[in-house]
């Protein structure tokens, strides 16, 4: 089992920026697929983007596409999401999660989560 703490969310205006970081404890970030959810108030969790274990590959949702961008630094053990462009519609918690799996945008898989970080984007 892996510990997930994300970091990074606050309020930003429409077409900012804002990169969060999720730090992993318990077990090497690199051997996982990691993820990136979020949920809006009102609405259920969707994914976001994932980076796939030992490969790098990376899935994006199409809504997120050519906006933000996920890396993984395993020095640090640490995942992040760059977000630009930001819209409203992005307000949402953002969540982390890691699973064994090769499989990375089916909420299902994924075991271990963070608590979220919440992004507000101000229209």
């Amino acid at each position: 089992q892996v510990q997930l703490v994300e970091s990074g969310g606050g309020l930003v205006q429409a077409g900012g920026s804002l990169r969060l970081s999720c730090a992993a404890s318990g077990g090497t970030s690199s051997t996982y697929t990691m993820g990136w959810f979020r949920q809006a108030p009102g609405k259920e969790r969707k994914f976001v983007a994932a980076i796939i274990r030992s490969g790098g590959s990376t899935y994006y949702a199409d809504s997120v596409k050519g906006r933000f961008t996920i890396s993984r630094d395993s020095a640090k053990d640490t995942v992040y999401l760059q977000m630009n462009s930001l819209k409203p519609e992005d307000t949402a918690v953002y969540y982390c999660a890691a699973t064994t799996s090769w499989i990375a945008t089916n909420e299902a898989v994924y075991r271990d989560w963070g608590q979220g970080t919440q992004v507000t984007v101000s229209s």
